[in-house]
């Protein structure tokens, strides 16, 4: 989750045609975009995105694989440790082995970016 220095959600999403412009979505226009579209009120559509990126954080801290249809597959691989350098000193630095996850974008989502 990205937050500004005002402490507000936000969520990125960039024009990758253009990387210099990046679009800026407040967690305040999504709940907003979520309302409208499931005929739903403000405080409700913000409980249900809450209780989505909870259940989201607890599936990715367990593992677990989530297959959303028509936006792609989130999943959990252990990224091991390597040895990289520093550009500018040219010092190596260990970097320890860790979780990341990873997304895969579903082809009805990839058809729409075009």
């Amino acid at each position: 989750m990205l937050l500004n220095k005002n402490g507000i959600n936000l969520y990125a999403i960039r024009d990758w045609s253009n990387p210099k412009i990046e679009f800026i979505m407040t967690k305040k226009e999504l709940v907003g975009s979520i309302a409208k579209k499931a005929g739903l009120s403000l405080k409700d559509a913000n409980v249900a995105l809450n209780a989505f990126v909870g259940a989201f954080g607890d599936a990715m801290k367990k593992g677990q694989r989530l297959q959303l249809p028509s936006m792609g597959t989130f999943k959990v691989e252990k990224r091991s440790a390597r040895v990289v350098r520093n550009p500018r000193t040219g010092a190596k630095l260990n970097v320890p082995a860790k979780k990341v996850v990873k997304f895969k974008a579903a082809p009805a989502l990839t058809k729409g970016l075009k």
